[in-house]
C-alpha cells in the first residue's frame, strides 16, 4: 500500500511546493490535494489545464504520486440541495474535480454525496443526491475517473449495507467507496464496514477518534484513540485492497511539518503491526 497525506494536514495557505517538501521528506509516497474556492492555494476551481499539469510535475519533483483529490466545497453547495441552483453549483463542483483527476491522472475523486439537516430530510437527501450523481456519471466514465462516495458526519449514509446499496443503485464502475476509517468509530466498526463494502472501496482515509469523548474534537493522531488498527489492516487485505491509505488529520500550526513525520511513523507501525497479528491469526485470502 501507499503511504498518503492530504493537503489538510498543513495549516491553510501553505504553498503547494512546502506541503510536498514536508510530505517527501516525512517519507510518504503520495499527496491528495483538495478542490478549494477561487483564488486559494493549489487546485482551485479556476485552476487551468497547464497550472495543473505543472503541478503534477512539482509533485514528480518530489518524487510523490498525486492518487486523488478531495473538496469541502461541497458542504456549502450539497447535491442534496432542495434549490437547483445550489445543486447546480455542486455538480460543477464535481465537474471541476474530475477534469482535474483526468488532467493530472487521478483514478479518484472524493465526493460527499450529501447533507442532512432541517431542510433536507435524510429520504430527500437520498433521492437527491442520487439524481445529480447520475447526471455526472457519464462525465465520470468518459474521463476514467471514480467518484469516490465518503462516508462523513453528514447524518447520512450510516450503515456499510446503505453505503453499499446507495453505490450499487447508482449502477457504474466508476461510482465506489472512499472509506474513512476514524469516520465510523462513533456508530461501528471499521473492519465490518470494510468486509460488507468489500471490492466497492476505492480509496481510504486514515484517522483515529476517542469515543469516550464521542464529538467533533474527538478525532486524534493515529494510535490515539480507539481505532483497532490490527484488524482494519487485515480487513482491507482480506478484500485485495492495495492502493493508497492516506492520512487526513488536523495540522500542526507552530511546527507544521512535525505533523508529516508523527503521522508517516505510525502508518509504518500500522503496518508493522497489522503484518505481525496476521501472521498470527492467519486467514488472509
Amino acid at each position: 500500500m501507499l503511504k498518503g497525506i492530504n493537503q489538510w494536514c498543513f495549516p491553510t495557505g501553505t504553498p503547494l511546493e512546502t506541503v510536498f517538501e514536508y510530505s517527501r521528506e516525512a517519507g510518504f509516497d503520495s499527496v491528495e490535494l483538495n478542490l478549494n474556492s477561487y483564488g486559494d492555494v493549489g487546485l482551485t476551481m479556476d485552476t487551468t489545464i497547464e497550472e495543473a499539469k505543472n503541478i503534477v510535475e512539482l509533485a514528480s519533483s518530489y518524487n510523490l504520486k498525486l492518487r486523488s483529490n478531495s473538496t469541502s466545497l461541497l458542504w456549502k453547495t450539497p447535491l442534496s440541495d432542495p434549490r437547483e441552483e445550489v445543486r447546480e453549483q455542486g455538480r460543477e463542483v464535481v465537474k471541476k474535480q474530475i477534469r482535474l483527476a483526468n488532467v493530472m491522472q487521478m483514478d479518484t475523486i472524493l465526493v460527499v454525496p450529501g447533507v442532512v439537516d432541517e431542510s433536507t430530510s435524510y429520504i430527500d437527501c437520498y433521492i437527491r443526491s442520487q439524481e445529480e450523481l447520475r447526471k455526472i456519471i457519464p462525465f465520470a466514465e468518459k474521463n476514467s475517473v471514480v467518484i469516490g462516495i465518503e462516508n462523513v458526519w453528514n447524518k447520512f449514509l450510516l450503515s456499510p449495507l446503505e453505503m453499499a446499496r446507495y453505490i450499487d443503485e447508482l449502477e457504474s464502475d466508476n461510482v465506489g467507496a472512499y472509506f474513512d476509517v476514524g469516520n465510523v468509530l462513533q456508530f461501528g466498526y471499521p473492519d465490518q464496514w470494510i468486509q460488507i463494502l468489500g471490492k466497492r472501496i476505492k480509496k481510504v482515509h486514515v484517522k483515529d477518534f476517542s469515543t469516550a469523548v464521542g464529538n467533533i474534537t474527538g478525532f486524534v493522531p493515529l494510535l490515539s484513540g480507539d481505532v483497532n488498527w490490527k484488524t482494519v489492516y487485515k480487513a482491507l487485505l482480506e478484500i485485495g485492497y492495495d492502493d493508497t491509505i492516506t492520512a487526513e488529520l488536523a495540522p500542526h500550526h507552530i511546527d507544521p511539518g512535525s505533523l508529516a513525520v508523527d503521522t508517516s511513523n505510525h502508518l509504518d507501525r500500522i503496518i508493522k503491526f497489522g503484518n505481525k497479528y496476521i501472521a498470527r491469526v492467519g486467514n488472509v485470502k
